[in-house]
């Protein structure tokens, strides 16, 4: 009818309208089933589930890669000089610039295109990957990349969730499921998510919408709300929240299938939108190159200038224009005299150009490739465990290892082995340890009062969120079948072996192994009664009524049951700040010691209290949970509210200590880091009360340590807005770190030592938001975490530790940092870092796949940075200031031969001698020098970190360093021209009295430059091996066998021979013997009196030694 038309035609400009009003939220039609006829079906637009993290296409390939490459100023100039080389008649083949360029661009181009191959790999095993769909009522497999936002998906148990879902059906009978969020943010503990209540347990006939928030990464975060229509009744209106929600990435266990509707789909996915896209990593010796290169390009354009300049004033003098033996053609009378000068300039460029060393490129590709073999080989990364070594994804930031300032490490798994150890408790001020021994049972004090050590023991075996799953294959009456097993006497040990237990914090599965150490034994669930197995073999019932869940705020958590008896008990377990304010000051006293201890060494402590209900007092706070858990509107604080309420006036029994075991060699590992002068943050999605302990454990904060915390709790404490509070707060560090580190006159050790920081992910957001005054806070923080000795962030997304690392990678002066961790959650902080390392834990391969190397343990990490980091930035700095001195000292004779040659274009050296220096003559010296050179030996690297500092903040690069090598190829290069002259102004240089023309002088010149550049690197070479002395030796004496064949034969293929028997002749004359070997050691003098007299820059290996001893 006109009327339900027009009905419908105002639902749609009111929807329009609500959609212009709310861009913030998306409408998501279950199972794409339009709604009741009342509202008008606009099928919403979605992005496919196809999730794409490779950089090029086939298509895009070569135009992509070619002006990624050509980006790079080495190599655009050379691609200009070849250009130059063809078209403009110039005194040098094309060949010797295209040759080495053409390889370079090869060899890049495949490379990349082989990692980009991998990605696109991996890319289609996920999105080909078949999942179930219902559609129309029936199971369809379609491939992951064709889910749509709407469908809905099935799921079955140890399968990971193709998309986002929100749970609407579970096999499980109390309507939840089980998780593991490993790839996501590195905890592999199992975590409960619920069904949205009243949905139809038949999802064929469910009619429904979803309206939720648009796509953001925080994991934590979910808000939205579901329309259930059934028939005609008005819809019933369901909140969601993160506990509905099921991400890509996550792995169902403990629950055989689900079915949940996809709300966000590929790239829009909470995981995607964490993922960092990998980006090109340059070190920081390319930039090093980058800039000297750009001031040798200075030098070759200015001589290039001169030299056009000098030609152009000598031929305007009478008669040197145009002299009688070089009379000009007609085409070059009537040629431009400005298009000839311009001429003339690019060929005394192209004639210059090997100022500019094309080979270095060349030689530096070869030393990264050849030298990452060398931590891959490295028997010291190889674990026997997993029987794998070390593995180079990138070889391309091998000396960036040596230029670390900041190490941004994930916990779980990387500090930590994720394996939660019960080590003692303290009941009533007494303390009970826990040896792993039979005897330990009787530590209780069984016959002298019992009964508060039972009721903490009953305290852990019910205040947890602990799930038992049976691993004996058996489904149904699983409770009976325990009760069987423990049942029989003398076989305590049985059940252990055949029980897994599931929670959400592994340190809660701790907690109940070590109660049934002591012979309280967690049963599990029975439809909401938990059952315990007491001391005495009875098995005692109890009603769970609520779970008072965890949250960071509150850090506690508490459950109320009801015993047999009747009796109402909340027994509560929390951190020792959150717990002590709500007991008796008297109970506190005797157990705040013990809780201190723990903590200083570095255990997880909790506190357990507990407090007997009225009935009054539980109808009470059963009213509020029920209304607060309904809410829609602030359901967060109107829970907190009553939980508070209940929490109070509760009896101390006691506090536990959970050791989370470091991983191997952890503490020392850090401690080395530290004394090399890194700065160490700690980014974890975990709790702050286990990353803190972890912290003391791994020395990183120390006894002394003051620590400064800026979480939600600190915010909330003034109970002001947290935008007041934050700015108040910060002020306040700021204060206290910067302002005493400024002014303190104390050494650098004690004064770094003062401040640890601590910040959560929820904090960190207020930081980064787009208020204005967040570039001042930024600001704030980031100087009070500069002057802390350690910086702890723990609940952290994925893309919060990739914002952490590039606001500090972005901080005055451009640190270096480096990312470790070892699970899909770090890939973010991994890509975004200078360096990223994976570790090949237990968590998957992704933080390995996305690394730049991959080791089997932490502890590897020192000998990556502290000796193989030392050594090849010690080794690539040497080989580019090497090259760059030895190209000035072969070009520089070149250019004061102008300046005797009328400035006429002629080469001083044969144009073999040009192309062959760089390639053979001088390349493979230097090559073995950056592969094996060991200035100082391992060993003394590893024991004495602080020699990592010498070559620190790119020590060896800086212009200092540069001029030194510069004002050295200077004065060789001078010596070497005015020196050869000074011999040629006898004219009888040989016993027939013939004199020596031009290509003698050249090949003189030539001769005392290779020996001279030669002999440097064997003088400045500390680690002698029989590759050295075989390349070092054999590359003069080829040159000499190449120069003896080269001018001995006529070649056919020559048009004109330049060295016909010039070497030969040149070596009969004993006045040349005498200058080549006169100098050559004037040329090595300086260097050999600094090697005496200067005090060596390294200490020497045995001298390091005995000072350890």
């Amino acid at each position: 009818s006109a009327l339900s038309i027009l009905a419908n035609l105002t639902h749609v400009i009111c929807a329009f309208g609500r959609d212009e009003r709310r861009v913030d939220s998306r409408t998501i039609y279950v199972g794409h089933r339009p709604c009741p006829a009342t509202d008008a079906f606009i099928p919403p637009k979605f992005c496919d589930n196809r999730i794409v993290s490779s950089k090029y296409t086939v298509w895009n390939f070569l135009p992509k890669n070619l002006f990624e490459q050509f980006r790079r100023i080495a190599n655009f100039y050379f691609l200009i000089i070849f250009l130059v080389q063809v078209i403009v008649d110039t005194p040098t083949s094309p060949v010797t610039s295209g040759l080495p360029l053409f390889f370079v661009i090869t060899v890049t181009a495949i490379k990349q295109g082989y990692e980009d191959w991998l990605r696109h790999k991996a890319d289609n095993e996920v999105n080909k990957y078949l999942v179930t769909v219902l559609e129309d009522g029936r199971r369809a497999r379609k491939e992951s990349e064709k889910i749509k936002v709407g469908d809905v998906v099935e799921v079955v148990e140890d399968e990971t969730f193709p998309c986002d879902l929100i749970l609407l059906q579970s096999s499980r009978e109390d309507e939840t499921c089980f998780v593991t969020t490993a790839s996501l943010d590195g905890e592999s503990n199992h975590k409960t998510h619920y069904t949205v209540p009243d949905t139809e347990k038949g999802l064929e006939s469910l009619s429904a919408t979803v309206e939720c928030e648009q796509p953001q990464p925080d994991l934590y975060k979910f808000v939205g709300r579901m329309h259930i229509y059934k028939n005609d009744q008005e819809p019933a209106v369901r909140s969601l929240g993160p506990e509905n929600l099921l991400l890509k990435g996550a792995t169902l266990k403990n629950t055989q299938k689900i079915y949940g509707v996809a709300v966000y789909s590929g790239m829009e996915t909470k995981m995607a939108l964490n993922y960092q896209g990998k980006s090109q990593k340059r070190s920081v010796v390319e930039k090093s190159i980058n800039a000297f290169l750009l001031v040798y390009l200075c030098i070759l354009v200015s001589k290039a200038l001169v030299c056009t300049t000098l030609k152009y004033v000598w031929q305007s003098q009478p008669g040197q224009e145009e002299p009688w033996y070089n009379q000009k053609t007609q085409k070059e009378k009537d040629a431009n005299l400005y298009l000839n000068m311009f001429t003339d300039f690019l060929s005394f460029m192209v004639l210059f150009n090997f100022i500019i060393p094309v080979s270095m490129y060349v030689t530096v590709e070869m030393q990264k490739f050849l030298g990452s073999f060398f931590i891959s080989w490295d028997k010291d990364f190889f674990d026997p465990e997993i029987q794998e070594g070390a593995l180079v994804n990138t070889s391309d930031l091998n000396e960036e290892l040596g230029q670390v300032e900041y190490v941004f490490t994930d916990k779980t798994g990387t500090l930590t082995q994720n394996s939660m150890e019960f080590i003692e408790c303290c009941i009533d001020g007494f303390q009970y340890k826990n040896r792993d021994s039979s005897t330990e049972l009787d530590g209780f004090c069984v016959t002298d009062g019992p009964e508060e050590e039972e009721l903490f023991l009953r305290a852990l075996c019910l205040c947890h969120t602990v799930q038992v799953k049976e691993s004996t294959g058996q489904e149904d009456g699983v409770g009976d079948q325990v009760d069987g097993v423990l049942g029989l006497d003398g076989e305590m040990v049985h059940p252990a072996e055949l029980r897994g237990f599931i929670a959400s914090s592994p340190d809660e599965v701790a907690l109940v192994k070590g109660a049934m150490k002591y012979g309280f034994t967690f049963l599990g669930m029975e439809s909401k009664n938990m059952r315990v197995m007491n001391r005495d073999k009875d098995v005692e019932t109890y009603e769970l009524l609520h779970v008072l869940n965890f949250d960071p705020v509150r850090r506690r958590m508490s459950v109320i049951v009801r015993s047999k008896c009747g009796d109402i008990m909340l027994f509560c377990k929390g951190a020792d700040s959150s717990i002590f304010p709500r007991v008796r000051q008297e109970e506190v006293d005797r157990i705040r010691m013990h809780v201190e201890r723990n903590a200083t060494e570095g255990y997880r402590t909790l506190c357990v209290a507990y407090k007997l209900l009225s009935s009054e007092e539980y109808a009470q706070a059963d009213a509020g949970l029920r209304e607060a858990r309904l809410a829609l509107d602030d359901r967060e604080a109107k829970l907190m509210a009553v939980y508070n309420q209940v929490e109070t006036g509760m009896s101390l029994i006691g506090a536990t200590a959970v050791e989370d075991r470091l991983q191997e060699e952890a503490a020392e590992t850090m401690e080395a880091l530290q004394r090399a002068g890194m700065k160490v943050w700690v980014l974890t999605g975990d709790k702050m009360e286990t990353a803190k302990s972890t912290c003391y454990a791994c020395r990183l904060f120390q006894r002394g340590t003051e620590l400064l915390e800026l979480t939600v709790r600190t915010l909330e404490d003034g109970g002001r807005r947290r935008e007041e509070r934050l700015h108040e707060v910060l002020l306040d560090y700021h204060k206290r770190s910067v302002s005493a580190f400024s002014f303190s006159p104390r050494s650098w050790t004690s004064a770094k030592q003062d401040y640890g920081f601590i910040i959560d992910g929820a904090t960190l957001s207020l930081l980064f938001n787009s208020s204005p005054d967040s570039s001042h806070y930024k600001s704030l923080f980031l100087q009070i975490c500069q002057n802390c000795t350690t910086v702890l962030c723990c609940r952290m997304a994925p893309l919060q530790k990739a914002q952490i690392v590039n606001m500090v990678k972005n901080s005055k002066g451009s640190p270096i940092t480096l990312s470790i961790g070892d699970g899909a959650n770090d890939v973010s902080m991994i890509l975004e870092a200078h360096i990223g390392i994976g570790i090949k834990g237990k968590e998957g391969r992704q933080a390995v796949r996305n690394s730049d190397y991959a080791i089997p343990k932490l502890k590897h990490l020192k000998k990556l940075l502290l000796g193989h980091g030392h050594l090849y930035y010690v080794r690539i700095a040497h080989l580019v200031q090497y090259f760059f001195y030895k190209n000035l000292c072969f070009i520089l004779p070149q250019f004061l031969y102008q300046f005797f040659c009328g400035s006429s274009q002629q080469p001083l050296y044969d144009a073999a001698y040009l192309t062959m220096y760089n390639i053979c003559f001088t390349s493979m010296p230097i090559l073995a020098y950056s592969l094996l050179e060991q200035h100082i030996c391992m060993e003394v690297l590893m024991s004495n970190a602080t020699l990592y500092r010498d070559v620190a903040k790119n020590a060896m690069l800086r212009w200092s360093p540069f001029l030194y090598w510069t004002l050295l190829g200077v004065y060789q290069g001078l010596l070497f021209f005015f020196g050869v002259r000074f011999l040629f102004s006898n004219p009888a240089l040989q016993d027939n009295g013939q004199v020596f023309g031009n290509w003698s002088y050249g090949t003189i010149v030539f001769t005392v430059l290779v020996f001279t550049v030669t002999l440097k690197l064997a003088m400045d070479t500390r680690h002698w091996t029989w590759i050295n002395h075989f390349v070092i030796w054999g590359s003069l004496a080829f040159y000499m066998f190449f120069s003896f064949f080269w001018g001995g034969i006529i070649w056919p293929f020559l048009r004109q021979q330049r060295l016909y028997f010039v070497f030969a002749n040149m070596l009969r004359s004993v006045s040349a013997w005498l200058v080549i070997i006169l100098l050559v050691l004037l040329s090595l003098l300086p260097e050999i009196l600094l090697l005496v007299l200067r005090k060596p820059r390294w200490p020497h290996s045995r001298q390091v030694r005995y000072t350890h001893i």
